[in-house]
């Protein structure tokens, strides 16, 4: 028995969800968070995850925002790299320990990491891009969402 993806059995539900991650990304736009920067997010968090088709998606976005490819090549290791900023550095871990929710302090700490570099709106949009990243990746992960991948 195949199991039903989740965005063509509920659709409105998927609906609103799409007008979710917009109303989040215009928030963002007028935060003035840099679309590299949210597009690196949205990698890291799929790396994770371990979502092919949010990847499928993210990774042409952070090249078309700027992101270069041996950036994208590194973002895992990110930690270990002086070619991140303190500020990109921040959201990445923020993203890490959003998503991985594993440790109290740590999130603490990755929380007041990043409202050094970032505004309160700023620090807010960027939470959303990642919770909204997450709940992407685990809808297109129940969906058995696939990229195609080219010869």
């Amino acid at each position: 028995m195949a199991v039903p993806a989740l965005d063509r059995t509920q659709r409105e539900v998927y609906r609103q969800l799409v007008r979710t991650a917009v109303a989040s990304r215009e928030a963002s736009t007028a935060a003035g968070l840099d679309e590299a920067l949210l597009e690196m997010v949205n990698v890291r968090v799929s790396q994770i995850n371990g979502c092919v088709a949010c990847l499928g998606t993210h990774v042409p976005a952070a090249r078309k925002a700027g992101v270069t490819q041996q950036r994208l090549d590194l973002l895992a290791a990110w930690r270990d790299l002086d070619g991140f900023t303190a500020a990109e550095k921040a959201a990445l871990r923020l993203a890490e320990t959003l998503t991985r929710l594993d440790d109290v302090d740590e999130r603490t700490a990755a929380t007041e990491a990043v409202a050094e570099h970032f505004s309160d709106e700023q620090l807010s949009a960027l939470e959303w891009t990642i919770v909204l990243i997450n709940t992407f990746n685990r809808v297109s992960i129940a969906s058995h969402h696939q990229v195609r991948l080219e010869d």
